[in-house]
């Protein structure tokens, strides 16, 4: 592999690849690793997937494999949609080059939460599509690996919709729209409801019902996190562990689509981030319109 210094693009450049066997998927993610070594002020490349695909990589890389950073995809998506962009997020302000300069070939957890059901496949999808404008500031290059072996044929026909290069790449807001057109189920009618979204009403609520004391602190955090967006009308909890919900119905519009999505400057959010915090220790997170203002749904497990 020869290492040569090119011009870099200046925006985030969001590919895919849709290999069916190991030949395909090395004949795509050697020459993105390669481009990579040869790009202008740029750190070596990483590629996260698979282990059994690492070591096809150092197999085919042999002594170049060195030069590259491999790591296990179960290292590196942990959690929920949200926790994927935080792990991106943090990586490129700690290792990448000038303006996010850096080249990732990215493999998801198919057998994990993503792609297991129908409803985390559509956070994934909202992942993906906002990727395109959470990034949008960065140099970064990244090719998404979506292997037909274990990704099921709905989930990559969804992520073409996501990625500019495949030719059925739709607009990421309108994407997000949709994703939100889908209604909540109603909460049941014998969920709590609280005076307040207080910290020690939250938690002890969630420990009644099953949650560990460190897990219903979390919790209780998230609820309150989420409380701080704007005044709230209404609070209705309910669920048993892991599973425990927590409704808010907030008396202004939350109309942004990145809202708690985007990276806080400091590690202790600022007033009206707290969203981030939410959506970093909550499964999912829903926002929707009411007549009032919005509501914002959040499961804990």
């Amino acid at each position: 592999m020869t290492v040569r210094t090119t011009p870099l693009h200046k925006a985030f450049d969001h590919r895919m690849t849709i290999p069916g066997t190991d030949e395909a998927f090395l004949a795509a993610a050697l020459p993105f690793l390669a481009e990579g070594l040869a790009a202008a002020d740029e750190p070596p490349p990483v590629a996260i997937a698979a282990p059994a695909k690492l070591d096809a990589l150092r197999d085919a890389l042999g002594a170049d494999a060195k030069a590259i950073t491999l790591v296990p995809h179960t290292d590196w998506y942990t959690g929920s949609a949200a926790n994927a962009v935080a792990r991106a997020a943090g990586h490129l302000a700690a290792h990448a080059g000038p303006d996010g300069r850096i080249h990732l070939l990215m493999e998801p957890v198919w057998n994990g939460r993503a792609g297991r059901t129908p409803r985390e496949s559509a956070e994934w999808l909202r992942y993906e599509a906002l990727a395109n404008l959470l990034f949008a500031p960065t140099s970064t290059t990244a090719l998404c690996v979506y292997d037909t072996r274990t990704t099921a044929p709905a989930l990559v026909t969804a992520a073409r919709r996501a990625h500019p290069d495949s030719g059925a790449y739709e607009d990421p807001l309108r994407l997000a729209a949709e994703l939100d057109a889908a209604p909540l189920p109603r909460p049941p009618a014998d969920a709590r409801r609280l005076p307040a979204p207080t910290t020690d009403a939250v938690r002890s609520w969630a420990v009644g019902h099953g949650l560990g004391t460190a897990d219903a602190e979390l919790f209780a955090k998230a609820v309150t996190e989420a409380a701080s967006l704007a005044p709230v009308t209404t609070t209705l909890l309910w669920g048993e562990a892991p599973a425990c919900i927590c409704e808010l119905r907030l008396s202004h519009r939350v109309d942004d689509p990145l809202a708690g999505f985007v990276p806080p400057p400091t590690t202790s959010p600022p007033p009206g981030q707290g969203l981030w915090f939410t959506r970093q220790v909550c499964a999912y997170v829903d926002l929707r319109p009411t007549p009032e203002g919005t509501a914002v749904r959040l499961q804990y497990g």
